[in-house]
């Protein structure tokens, strides 16, 4: 049986990835990713794999979808735990035309809840006519 404390803590971490990839927003983002996470991209032909830091550059970099007034949609699919100190996250965010699709590694420390990997792939939204 999952903690309903642990579930929620995961979730409030989401939901300030979610945020902060929105708002392109490293400060936000730098309290739900440990210090030592990795960003993996999975695209063809764009492969990635950096620090955070490296990740963060590239986010800065970024006009914030959120100051275009973007539309954005964000869902969890599933939070899998495995014992009390990590957890699994299959998620997705559209936005910037794209839909995303994240498999979050997290972590438990004396920190609490935050994502240790970052594994992800996208689609080009469809275009509505």
């Amino acid at each position: 049986m999952t903690d309903p404390k642990a579930f929620a803590e995961v979730n409030v971490i989401l939901q300030g990835y979610f945020d902060g990839l929105y708002h392109a927003d490293t400060k936000r983002l730098a309290k739900v990713f440990h210090p030592d996470a990795r960003y993996v991209n999975m695209i063809d032909g764009d492969y990635m794999n950096k620090s955070l830091m490296e990740y963060f550059e590239m986010v800065d970099a970024r006009t914030p979808p959120a100051s275009k007034g973007q539309p954005r949609e964000d869902r969890i699919f599933s939070i899998e735990f495995g014992g009390t100190k990590m957890a699994f996250v299959r998620a997705s965010m559209t936005m910037m035309d794209r839909e995303y699709l994240d498999f979050l590694t997290l972590t438990h420390d004396h920190n609490g809840w935050r994502i240790m990997t970052k594994i992800f792939t996208y689609v080009p939204k469809a275009q509505e006519a």
